[in-house]
């Protein structure tokens, strides 16, 4: 087995590699590894052309690989940090996720998007941006076009919450721990929202961090609650997926270990890295398996979704804080 996936897992660490590197150039820095991962990937299939002998490595990559790094996101989590933003801020946190994702998923079916590129597209708004649409998918089993479509959008948007909601705070007269509220229950990335929060001061920065992570902690049940609707909707529920993966059990486990015992920095610090190398090579594996043809076969309608989605978000979330 491993001889055969050795080339696959080669080709998706030098793709990986690249966005590494890449990010270190000026103009990119604002962008995650994992975005940048997703590019390289479809730049190199639809240039070079992915080798047959790799799709297996490209493939253990994007699956196991992709399941494990979201299990070791948990240890990014405390029960204590939630707690910290109070039941309010879990609150506004809880509301504008749900009505995120049922907004975006009831729109897609209005205006014709696939269910599939609806719901990768609903998750990365609604949770964690890249990371929430890869664990999404390995539940609703979308086609990478699907994946590569969704993440390009939320990193179009996401971007575009990073540089504008700092600006837009004195407008709604938001102090920072409302602003910081807010960015971490719109902005879709974890990067962006700290990149967003720290620009109006400490506090902002460190409730945005907190209320972002809080969103993370629901990446778990948001995906247990997609594979059960995959599993009804399927036409053999006895050959469908199991309702509860595998990796949304130790994630929560995680989680809780990690709010139990003190991990070592050194040791914590190794692991929230391992995670994000095994997200970017899980999506670096997406993006040498994505169609640029297919991504243009899809058209306008959700990339509409995804606006339409950032502009829900923004304002369902911005309401709540100024209500709370």
């Amino acid at each position: 087995m491993w001889a055969g996936i050795v080339p696959g897992i080669v080709l998706v660490a030098m793709i990986t590699s690249v966005a590494y590197s890449a990010r270190n150039l000026s103009g990119l820095t604002l962008f995650s590894p994992m975005i940048l991962a997703v590019v390289a990937g479809m730049v190199y299939s639809n240039v070079l052309g992915t080798p047959a002998h790799a799709k297996p490595g490209i493939a253990f990559s994007q699956r196991r690989l992709l399941r494990f790094a979201i299990v070791l996101l948990g240890f990014q989590l405390t029960l204590g940090q939630v707690v910290g933003i109070g039941l309010g801020g879990v609150g506004i946190v809880a509301a504008t996720l749900g009505a995120t994702f049922l907004f975006t998923v009831r729109l897609g079916r209005l205006i014709g998007v696939d269910a599939k590129l609806a719901q990768l597209i609903a998750a990365g708004t609604s949770i964690c941006g890249a990371s929430a649409i890869a664990a999404t998918n390995i539940v609703t089993d979308a086609r990478d076009e699907d994946v590569t479509y969704a993440v390009a959008a939320i990193t179009l948007f996401g971007t575009a919450a990073m540089l504008g909601f700092p600006l837009l705070a004195p407008l709604f007269g938001l102090d920072q721990h409302a602003f910081g509220l807010w960015a971490g229950a719109s902005i879709h990335e974890v990067a962006q929202v700290i990149g967003a929060g720290f620009q109006n001061g400490t506090l902002a920065g460190e409730t945005a961090t907190v209320a972002k992570l809080t969103r993370v902690a629901m990446l778990a049940p948001m995906v247990l609650a997609l594979g059960l609707m995959a599993r009804r909707g399927s036409a053999d529920a006895s050959t469908a997926k199991p309702p509860m993966p595998w990796f949304v059990v130790a994630f929560v486990a995680v989680v809780a270990l990690n709010s139990l015992v003190a991990v070592p920095g050194q040791i914590h610090s190794a692991i929230a890295l391992a995670a994000q190398v095994m997200l970017t090579m899980g999506l670096a594996a997406m993006g040498l398996q994505a169609d640029i043809s297919e991504l243009r076969s899809r058209g306008l309608r959700p990339l509409m979704l995804a606006f339409s989605a950032f502009i829900f978000i923004a304002g369902f979330s911005l309401t709540l804080v100024k209500l709370v």
